[in-house]
């Protein structure tokens, strides 16, 4: 290919493409807020805090504050990318679902949060995983549809 022939233009995405786009894009600024939330807390503002809730914070390892920062920040760069609608929103978003997997696992590996983490705690994570693995999914599709460049 010479310089003067240009790239085949991408399929024309159909307008739920669009749909899913942008609400991928707000579930990821959600999650950004959250980290922040969570990491600007004071001593202060844990003490405010139920006991149990304070106590699941303060038994999270360091490992999951730098997971939980892969997932969001490199998901919202994922959303971003499908916005733009770029072929590397499939490999950025599956860094972001693996990072969410490590972020939660954390649940099952650090005795301390296992053993003060009911049951019922555990909705939300496996919904995040789920969301973040259909939006992988999406991202897949999308690239086979040729709606990425």
């Amino acid at each position: 290919m010479d310089d003067t022939e240009a790239e085949p233009a991408a399929a024309t995405p159909p307008s739920w493409y669009w749909v899913i786009a942008i609400a991928t894009l707000l579930f990821e600024l959600a999650g950004c807020f959250f980290y922040l939330v969570e990491v600007k807390m004071s001593a202060a503002d844990l003490s405010a805090l139920p006991i149990d809730q304070a106590a699941m914070l303060a038994a999270r390892p360091g490992w999951y504050y730098v997971a939980f920062a892969i997932a969001v920040w490199i998901g919202l760069a994922g959303a971003v990318l499908l916005l733009l609608r770029r072929q590397w929103a499939v490999w950025v978003l599956l860094v972001s679902l693996v990072a969410a997997i490590v972020q939660f696992s954390s649940v099952l590996i650090v005795p301390g949060m296992r053993a003060i983490t009911p049951s019922d705690a555990l909705f939300v994570p496996i919904v995040i995983i789920v969301i973040a693995y259909a939006v992988w999914q999406f991202a897949k599709l999308s690239g086979r549809r040729g709606w990425l460049r």
